[in-house]
């Protein structure tokens, strides 16, 4: 990512520590939003080593409020006792309006809400958000055909 022009790791003072790159792969995304993450100490200390997973990683609503599932953030060494949960369950920090926003169309179109990447921002763990829905046989063909022909086109245009 930071290489690319825009997106999350493209800005100064951020430092991406997961992707989930198979997302945009077995999803369409159609919006996205940043949300802050309520963490104990050894998650931190453990995203700052770099300890995260966010391949089966999901949002769901629980009450009134989003939590992150299936986040996998490693143990930290030094935290033998003080230690924490691998997977547990994390609160994402959002503002109401947008929380009911998203829950509404999670309900009522069958969005799912997934997370794309995990990065410290002004040294805040952040996590991108982005609300999607599942793609078909047909959708996945149609994405790897449109970008077999741009990568033609590219080709053709460094040729003249």
């Amino acid at each position: 990512m930071a290489g690319k022009s825009k997106g999350v790791g493209a800005e100064p003072g951020v430092k991406v520590i997961a992707e989930n790159r198979r997302a945009r792969f077995d999803y369409t995304v159609d919006d996205t939003i940043e949300a802050g993450l309520s963490l104990t100490g050894s998650e931190v200390k453990s995203l700052r080593d770099g300890i995260a997973n966010l391949s089966d990683a999901y949002a769901l609503q629980k009450g009134t409020e989003l939590f992150l599932l299936n986040a996998h953030i490693g143990s930290y060494k030094a935290a033998s006792v003080f230690d924490h949960l691998p997977t547990r369950g994390r609160k994402l920090l959002m503002h109401r309006t947008e929380i009911d926003r998203w829950t509404a169309k999670v309900r009522e179109r069958g969005y799912s809400i997934i997370p794309l990447v995990l990065y410290f921002r002004k040294g805040r763990a952040k996590v991108e958000l982005a609300l999607c829905r599942g793609k078909t046989h047909e959708d996945r063909r149609h994405d790897i055909k449109e970008r077999e022909t741009k990568r033609e086109m590219d080709r053709e245009v460094r040729r003249r």
